[in-house]
């Protein structure tokens, strides 16, 4: 089962940020209300505070709010409207990205988002061919997936042959290397030069078409050509679930039982 992380973060930081402001506004005030009334002092000097009169304890719930609510909130707007961290699953964007992959995505190039709601607040710009995005998968809404940005909207993509063509034009490649059971070529989308897996050998026209953009959705790929499953299957990315721009690896730690590394700490094309 996933869990909605966001949708979590929000309840926990609001829950606590109420139970604190609650707090502060009334509760604390009625505690020492009440150990004014209750003290020693009380009967001999009605109204008077006995200034050596033990401060009122708090809840342990108030307490555990107060502490955390900076913190929750923090946390929120970072990875809310700032960067947030994701951690790469599969090997769909191979070369680029390898599984274990920590990376970081700029939450605000796209445009400031509402949390969990996804609602676009301030427009700052508009995926470019040659980006690599996140994005909340359509078929589902939530489960987050990585994908090259390769189609804007009213662009027509055909892909034939192990080829991309982008309105009539065939994409630039160059061939690198061979790796079976995988060839290494390099891809110039736009002024991107990235590099892509092709499957040695004939796979019968898997993921071949041609699909036009329509507005307000993208066309993405994974890089590890025969090897992902994206718009080639399952469609467009509405705007709407779009996430980020991945712009950076910070650490690689394929496994629990492995060592993480830092030897792909670097930028993302």
């Amino acid at each position: 089962m996933d869990i909605d992380f966001p949708l979590i973060l929000v309840v926990l930081t609001f829950a606590t940020g109420v139970i604190w402001l609650a707090d502060l506004l009334f509760l604390r005030a009625r505690r020492q209300a009440q150990v004014v009334e209750g003290g020693p002092s009380a009967s001999a000097s009605a109204g008077a505070v006995d200034e050596d009169a033990e401060a009122p304890k708090e809840p342990y719930l108030v307490d555990l709010s107060r502490s955390f609510f900076p913190v929750l909130l923090i946390v929120l707007v970072l990875r809310s409207f700032l960067v947030e961290p994701f951690q790469i699953p599969s090997g769909s964007m191979l070369p680029t990205l390898e599984v274990g992959d920590f990376i970081l995505v700029n939450k605000y190039a796209y445009g400031l988002r509402l949390p969990v709601a996804g609602n676009k607040v301030l427009a700052v710009d508009d995926p470019q061919r040659g980006d690599v995005m996140v994005f909340k998968f359509p078929n589902d809404g939530r489960t987050n997936y990585i994908k090259r940005v390769v189609g804007v909207p009213g662009d027509h993509i055909r892909y034939r042959d192990k080829a991309l063509y982008i309105n009539g034009e065939r994409v630039p490649t160059e061939f690198i290397a061979s790796l079976p059971p995988v060839e290494l070529h390099r891809e110039y989308l736009n002024d991107v030069a990235h590099e892509i897996f092709l499957t040695m050998g004939n796979r019968g026209g898997v993921g071949e078409g041609e699909w036009l953009v329509p507005e307000g959705a993208y066309f993405v790929m994974g890089d590890n050509r025969d090897n992902s499953n994206d718009s080639r299957f399952w469609g467009f990315v509405p705007d709407e679930l779009v996430v980020g721009k991945a712009f950076a690896i910070w650490m690689h730690w394929e496994s629990l039982t492995s060592l993480p590394s830092f030897g792909r700490v670097g930028t993302i094309e």
